[in-house]
């Protein structure tokens, strides 16, 4: 396919197909930018990118995969080119750019939500989240009959967000009403009281929990370990720089960018101790590093055990060096985040595996020690070699479950990653049904649950609650108030996944007191 490579000069910013397998092992040509160009032993390789592709598929390729045919060079930039390179972003101009960096230096600074300057109006705090959250749906005309509840009739949800009109349309989405196929049992849930307030949220806009994922902050928090910011994402930060990672038993091929030291990156392997997870650039200093090392388990408190799994709870200010190996780890597997050395404001829970040889880390999560968004997690990462085997739900659960002993109700820092965003959307559908299918009737009448009552038994914070049940089409609108319908299809689906999810969290094994860290001054 590239015949006319010789007469035709590729330079970064050229786009053609390229070739590459899928997932089913065939042959496909998708269109791919090339980013970097290199020669290696008299022969040129391209670092391409695969348009509309996850960052975690780039690759370097050989000219032999390249469709000369349908090259295509890169336009001229235009006098306003796009901040960052980002589709959808405004044009930059010198003054957003001197107003962002004097932003980022404000230590108290709210990030600016996207898009326009909208007036405040006088209810803000009530309309925003559910507005955002929840759109009306269709009206239905008549509630239907146990005969026709049988036949697990889901109604659709309008995804129009319109605004609502009155405040008691809001609070009746504290309380919903139920209609549940089991036995041909229509289940209700009476409308929430008039006047209960909602509880204010700092004047921030809620991001939709469910599309999180293409949020980019505009204005970058700088108080994490791991924080979302993409004003750095240049050539260099979008290019993959380590070829493998040797961890324990493990060879890890790296998804991103990790800003490992220079000298490192051009090793063919880089070789990591499992449990210190110091970095080492041959096997012989890993070796030599292991007869030191003394560490069969990661540093800190192990907080919860039950076979062979554990949990271990590490200040990152008390181990700052494991920390900023940690996060140095993540980095190579996490897209949306950007690594800073500032870990002391941040404790790590590593879950581990035992074996003889040691607790071997299998994940982790990072959150916040003081909180002002609600996040109980900042950063949450299941290592490849573990994924797809239900530990990614298990560190998920995890998480709640520590809220649960707080007294708290949490959510994950957005944006999530794309298998991020998959893992807690599963593990938010599983649980809420979880608790609307073991609702029982009292006194002959139909059982009664409101989504406060929700968030308070799961600690799941009350709009993934209900961004949740809307993205399972659950919520309709029926005579002035929110019923919820499940169909037999989605209780069949629900009772199917739990049958196969074998690893849960067990509240009797965590041994945890939570401090609070408001007291302790600088942690």
């Amino acid at each position: 396919m590239a015949d006319n490579s010789s007469s035709v000069e590729i330079v970064e910013g050229c786009r053609l197909p390229v070739l590459r397998k899928n997932q089913e092992h065939e042959d496909e040509w998708p269109l791919a930018e090339i980013l970097s160009v290199k020669e290696v032993s008299g022969r040129k390789l391209y670092y391409v990118h695969y348009i509309d592709f996850n960052k975690r598929l780039d690759e370097w390729v050989t000219t032999d995969r390249l469709d000369m045919k349908k090259l295509q060079f890169p336009k001229k930039e235009a006098k306003t080119p796009t901040k960052n390179g980002l589709s959808g972003s405004r044009p930059s101009s010198p003054e957003r750019e001197v107003r962002k960096s004097l932003d980022l230096n404000l230590p108290s600074a709210t990030p600016p939500s996207r898009g326009k300057t909208l007036p405040t109006p006088k209810r803000k705090v009530e309309s925003v989240p559910l507005v955002t959250q929840v759109p009306p749906v269709t009206p239905v005309p008549s509630l239907p009959s146990s005969a026709e509840a049988s036949q697990a009739t889901v109604f659709p949800a309008v995804r129009e967000a319109t605004t609502f009109k009155s405040r008691e349309d809001h609070e009746q989405l504290s309380s919903l009403t139920t209609l549940s196929h089991q036995n041909g049992t229509a289940r209700r849930l009476i409308p929430a009281q008039p006047g209960r307030k909602r509880k204010a949220n700092c004047g921030v806009p809620d991001e939709d929990s469910q599309d999180s994922s293409d949020g980019i902050p505009s204005a970058p928090r700088m108080t994490g370990s791991l924080v979302s910011d993409r004003s750095h994402d240049d050539i260099v930060t979008r290019m993959k720089n380590i070829e493998c990672i040797e961890l324990g038993r493990h060879r890890l091929k790296p998804w991103y960018f990790s800003p490992y030291p220079q000298e490192l990156t051009t090793l063919p392997i880089l070789y990591l101790c499992e449990f210190c997870l110091k970095y080492l650039k041959s096997l012989k200093c890993l070796q030599r590093h292991l007869t030191k090392c003394n560490l069969r388990h990661p540093p800190g408190n192990e907080i919860y055990r039950k076979g062979t799994i554990s949990f271990f709870e590490i200040d990152g200010r008390k181990n700052k060096n494991y920390s900023q190996n940690l996060c140095l780890l993540a980095k190579c597997f996490l897209d949306h985040k950007t690594l800073y050395y500032d870990t002391d404001p941040f404790l790590f829970y590593v879950m581990t595996e035992y074996d003889s040889k040691g607790f071997h880390i299998v994940g982790y999560f990072s959150k916040e020690k003081e909180s002002t968004e609600d996040y109980n997690v900042a950063c949450i990462l299941t290592l490849p070699p573990y994924q797809r085997r239900g530990y990614g739900k298990l560190l998920i659960e995890f998480s709640y479950e520590l809220s649960k002993v707080e007294g708290k109700t949490g959510t994950p820092e957005k944006p999530l990653s794309d298998l991020g965003l998959l893992s807690y959307r599963s593990y938010w559908s599983q649980t809420i049904l979880e608790i609307l299918m073991d609702l029982k009737p009292e006194n002959g009448e139909r059982p009664q649950i409101t989504i406060n009552e929700i968030s308070e038994i799961t600690s799941i914070k009350k709009e993934d609650v209900i961004s949740t049940l809307q993205y399972l089409n659950l919520i309709n609108y029926y005579k002035g108030q929110y019923i919820l319908t499940l169909s037999e299809d989605i209780v069949d689906g629900h009772e199917k996944a739990m049958q196969k999810r074998h690893l849960r969290i067990d509240p009797k094994c965590l041994h945890f007191t939570p401090k609070d860290w408001s007291k302790r001054g600088k942690w």
